[in-house]
């Protein structure tokens, strides 16, 4: 019984970052019906900006948090205003911005590794190393925060979405985006309040992810699967089914990996994701398509 408490614990405790992580995803597509390949890979560039700011400076990766969404959050406007504004008139609109998103993770990658190679970092915060301890039950300190922090930034988005005015927009938008524009609201001001959000998100969970994961520049490859698995499970553009989803992948995969092998563990999003498109591509908490 303590066994099965303490894996239970440690998936609870990742699958909130893992929440985080497919937030930013997950919001992007509902507003704007992109699917962003390049989301895991601008994670690790906003793990990056925390390795550095504790490397050179000290900052802890939490109090850097802030400061990595804001910066990605500018890199999102920007390349949404250089990438995907021009393609939001073309009628293959979607399309585009999924070959687009592609390239972005490419070049990502290849500056992430020109710049800092391919070598293996984490941040080793003096919590990351540590536990708190109940009985026989640990909590490893870095999890345990990393994902009280990822719950809380995941419920102030929430709150954010349902009660202020933007938030309205960006519900209109991702319900109805032509009904929304009859509104009166902004759709392509919404677009880029959304995208620049999501990056945020992504810059936002990097912080965390720098002292929870070990990560390299090619490490989004491993991980876009993972978050589609989240993201596709909870019903694309839903942020409660997101959160639903990561934390009981991330259950399923702790048991795995405990009872099976660590190097299951990882397959279970992806068998998940094949599982899901095949008995209910429309996730949890998604809307069934209407047949044409």
């Amino acid at each position: 019984m303590a066994e099965i408490l303490q894996i239970l614990i440690l998936g609870l405790a990742l699958g909130g970052v893992i929440a985080l992580m497919g937030s930013g995803l997950s919001l992007v597509f509902g507003v704007m019906r992109i699917v962003n390949l390049a989301h895991p890979s601008l994670i690790i560039a906003g793990a990056y900006i925390s390795y550095w700011a504790f490397k050179l400076l000290g900052v802890d990766p939490i109090v850097m948090l802030p400061v990595a969404s804001v910066i990605m959050a500018a890199i999102g406007v920007l390349l949404y205003r250089l990438m995907l504004e021009r393609q939001t008139k073309s009628a293959k609109y979607s399309e585009m911005t999924v070959l687009l998103n592609f390239a972005l993770a490419m070049v990502v990658e290849g500056a992430l590794g020109g710049l800092f190679t391919n070598t293996q970092r984490i941040v080793s915060p003096d919590y990351a190393t540590d536990a708190f301890f109940i009985g026989d039950l640990f909590i490893p300190k870095g999890q345990l925060y990393a994902g009280i922090v990822s719950l809380t930034i995941i419920a102030g988005l929430t709150l954010f979405l349902k009660y202020s005015r933007l938030g309205y927009a960006i519900r209109a938008t991702t319900q109805n985006r032509e009904a929304a524009e009859l509104l009166g609201v902004n759709v392509n001001f919404i677009s880029v309040l959304a995208f620049a959000i999501g990056i945020g998100l992504a810059g936002a969970a990097g912080s965390l992810v720098s002292f929870v994961f070990s990560f390299f520049p090619a490490k989004h490859g491993e991980w876009i699967a993972m978050l589609m698995s989240v993201v596709v499970l909870g019903g694309m553009g839903s942020i409660l089914g997101t959160v639903v989803a990561a934390l009981f992948l991330s259950v399923i995969a702790a048991f795995v990996g405990a009872w099976v092998g660590a190097t299951w563990s990882t397959l279970t999003f992806f068998v998940a994701l094949f599982l899901i498109l095949l008995v209910r591509p429309q996730g949890l908490f998604g809307e069934k398509p209407e047949m044409a």
